[in-house]
């Protein structure tokens, strides 16, 4: 559900452009507040907090929750949870910016971000993306076989290979159809 959350300019405050450096601090700290504000929320509806985005595009700012369930998620729970979020985010106004809110699912090809989601989906394929290159590349895909020690193990395309859980830039479910 995208929805509009106005806010009004500082008193005496001058637009300013926000450089790279500094929007990505902002965007991590807003990030990490909003987690921790409405994961117990998403928890008590039963619901996965998979992750939440705070976006510049263009000229508007998004902030976007990513929600999960083993049943899956409809569009009642993305609306029922986004008007409650909605209300928690105006009382404990973190963001100064207007932003829009959007809740919904991570979709089929959802990121994979805690340790406990590279247990949940052992079997699927993959595709890892990492900062630094392992065994030569930064890029791999390939069938999840698990997490030992701190290291992903992939059934790559050219063999098994482990990959340090620090080293991943991101890492998704692959469909294939």
């Amino acid at each position: 559900m995208n929805q509009l959350k106005k806010r009004s300019p500082r008193a005496g405050g001058t637009k300013r452009k926000i450089g790279d450096r500094e929007t990505k601090v902002v965007r991590e700290r807003v990030e990490t507040q909003i987690t921790k504000l409405v994961e117990p929320l998403v928890h008590e509806h039963g619901l996965e907090l998979v992750d939440v985005e705070y976006v510049k595009e263009g000229q508007n700012w998004f902030l976007r929750v990513f929600i999960d369930r083993p049943e899956g998620i409809d569009l009642e729970i993305c609306q029922a949870l986004s008007n409650h979020l909605g209300t928690l985010l105006d009382e404990a106004d973190l963001i100064t910016r207007n932003y829009f809110l959007e809740v919904s699912s991570p979709g089929l090809e959802r990121p994979l971000k805690k340790e406990a989601d590279f247990q949940r989906y052992q079997g699927h394929k993959i595709q890892i993306n990492t900062y630094a290159a392992v065994a030569g590349k930064k890029v791999f895909v390939g069938i999840l076989k698990g997490l030992v020690d701190n290291q992903v193990l992939l059934e790559g395309e050219s063999g098994p290979v482990a990959i340090p859980f620090n080293q991943l830039a991101s890492a998704r479910l692959m469909v294939e159809f």
